[in-house]
This record gives structure tokens, C-alpha cells and sequence, in this order.
């Protein structure tokens, strides 16, 4: 069996059912996004089968993106789980077919309620098509399954369709990288937009700090007792004037070698790159990499030094557990 070529195959399928979307894109679209805005409760996300599975996961990605949601199982809704659902929430009911029992079996029950319903279906003439407040259609001609039964195509489609409505609910309520912090204070993404240069910057004693006409072996000896790879250079009042690194060292060697009465004002770097202490530690990080250096002076707005970020404290920060 050639096994490039059926996976080639698979997914050539699946892509035509992404392509197929684009076209089911259309006024009921905007309709659920507007019922699923205006939620007061949360956005009950229900399924059966391999439909549920994608459920689980549109749920979650509401949830995560701003739009608070959790998904219930159709098979246990009906021994007790429905209790879950509020007059406040809006249901969001996946079902390919649009008739699985499961799922048809709660409808009364939660038109009862006066709940609206968005249905994701690929049967316009479905039950819960015709049930639901507004139903979004996924055209899927075959499955990517060689006897078209296994749903392949039509979950790819489904979940597309529940990044799409997740996206587009973002940002319509202006979703920020702060909110998403606060959602992810576990993952690394949301470490390094939770932290900031002040909570991870070596600062006080600890920031390697000589005067402009600090002698060449006094500077060396400053940089090694604080082991950052760099010092700064200030006057009397913390404003920063310049940097010197452990490059500076072999620069200045090769330049005009070992002069230990050399003052540190004709080698350090003037106007060196610095960060804000209220910075993101993965905004700091991508500045570093972009520059490519490995520590960075931090400064406040009138060029008042509060300390050192390293990258290895950023990256120590954010693989902890």
C-alpha cells in the first residue's frame, strides 16, 4: 500500500472541506456571533460521538479566549447533566447529521427554557437545523474515510468552523494579551505575559555599577564579583551613560590592547539599549532576541537605572514549574 499516497489523499479531502466554508460564511454567521456576544450565563457547547470530542475542544478554546464556556456530554445531559444549562446561557449544539438522538432527545427541554440554541449541522433539513435560533451549515461532499462513514472531514470542518465563531467573538470584545494571561497563568505563554521585567530584573547590589572614570582592573574585578557579563556606567545620580560587556573586553583588547590606567569612559558603549521595568518578560525577550544580546539595562522614563534583565532569568521563569 502506498501510504504518501492515501495520506495525501486524506488530506486533500479535508482541505477541499475548509475551502468549502468560505462559502457557508454568511448573515446566520454574524446572527451567532451576536447571540454568543450577548450571553449572560455561559456558552454551553453539546455533542454526541466524534462530534463531541470537537465540542470539547471549540469549548475550550471559547473559554480561553474570552467567552466563557463548557461543554456538556449529549448522552449524559438527559441523566442529570442538564442541569447545567441556565435560563442565562446561549447552547451551541454539534451535530453533523442534525439528527442524532441524543441531542434531539434535549431540545424541548431547553427550548423550555427559552435557551437559544446556535446549531453547527451538515443537514439544513435536520431536526436540529430547524430547531435551532440560528444554524450554521458545513458542506462536506465525502468523508476522508474510503467508505465515507468514519467523520474525518466533516470534524475538521466543524472545528474550523468553532475557531472561526472563537476568533471572531475575540475580537469583537477586544480581547488583549493581558486577558489571555489571566486565563493561562500555568502555560509558558501566559508566564510571559503575566510577568514583567521588574518581577525577574536583578536590581540594588546585585547590578555590576562603576563610575566614568573607574580604571580598567577595578571594572574587571566589578564584573566578575557580579557575573552578569556586563556593568553599567552611571553618574553620581544612577543616570545611565553606558554599558561594558564581556565582548567589550575582547574588542578593546584587540583595538588597543590590555591598558589597566585605562578609564572605562573611552570603552563603554554610550546610549545602550534598555527596556521599562513594567515591560512583559516576553516582550523584553523578543527584544533581546531581536537585538541579539543576552542581558539589557533597565531604565525608567527619566533614564534612572533600576537594573539588569538577563535572558536566562526570562527563560528560567518561564520553564518552572
Amino acid at each position: 500500500m502506498d501510504f504518501q499516497k492515501q495520506a495525501k489523499e486524506v488530506i486533500q479531502i479535508e482541505l477541499n472541506a475548509v475551502r468549502a466554508l468560505l462559502d457557508c460564511i454568511d448573515e446566520s454567521f454574524n446572527r451567532a456571533c451576536e447571540l454568543l456576544k450577548h450571553c449572560k450565563g455561559r456558552i454551553i457547547v453539546l455533542g454526541m460521538g466524534k462530534s463531541g470530542h470537537i465540542g470539547n475542544k471549540i469549548a475550550a478554546t471559547l473559554a480561553s479566549t474570552g467567552s466563557p464556556a463548557f461543554w456538556v456530554h449529549a448522552g449524559e445531559a438527559s441523566h442529570g447533566d442538564l442541569g447545567m444549562i441556565t435560563r442565562d446561557d446561549v447552547l451551541l449544539a454539534i451535530s453533523f447529521s442534525g439528527n442524532t438522538p441524543e441531542v434531539i432527545s434535549l431540545l424541548p427541554r431547553i427550548s423550555s427554557l427559552g435557551v437559544p440554541i446556535v446549531s453547527i449541522t451538515g443537514n439544513a433539513d435536520s431536526k436540529l437545523a430547524k430547531a435551532a435560533t440560528v444554524s450554521l451549515l458545513i458542506k462536506v461532499e465525502k468523508e476522508a474515510c474510503p467508505l465515507n462513514l468514519a467523520p474525518t472531514a466533516s470534524t475538521t470542518a466543524t472545528l474550523v468552523l468553532g475557531d472561526a465563531l472563537a476568533i471572531a467573538l475575540l475580537s469583537t470584545r477586544g480581547f488583549t494579551q493581558e486577558d489571555f494571561a489571566f486565563s493561562h497563568p500555568g502555560g509558558n505563554l501566559g508566564k510571559q505575559l503575566l510577568l514583567t521585567v521588574a518581577n525577574l530584573m536583578h536590581s540594588d547590589d546585585t547590578v555590576p555599577r562603576v563610575h566614568p572614570d573607574t580604571l580598567f582592573d577595578n571594572v574587571l574585578r566589578e564584573m566578575s564579583a557580579k557575573r552578569l557579563g556586563m556593568t553599567i556606567v552611571t553618574d553620581e545620580t544612577n543616570q545611565l551613560l553606558g554599558i561594558f560587556t564581556d565582548g567589550d573586553i575582547r574588542r578593546c583588547y584587540q583595538k588597543y590592547g590590555l591598558r589597566s590606567d585605562a578609564k572605562i569612559r573611552e570603552m563603554m558603549t554610550s546610549s545602550p539599549k534598555t527596556v521599562r521595568p513594567e515591560d512583559t518578560a516576553g516582550k523584553a525577550l523578543n527584544f533581546m532576541e531581536r537585538h541579539k544580546i543576552t542581558a539589557v539595562v533597565v531604565t525608567d522614563e527619566h533614564n534612572i537605572v533600576r537594573g539588569i534583565l538577563h535572558m536566562h532569568d526570562i527563560l528560567q521563569a518561564v520553564i518552572e514549574e
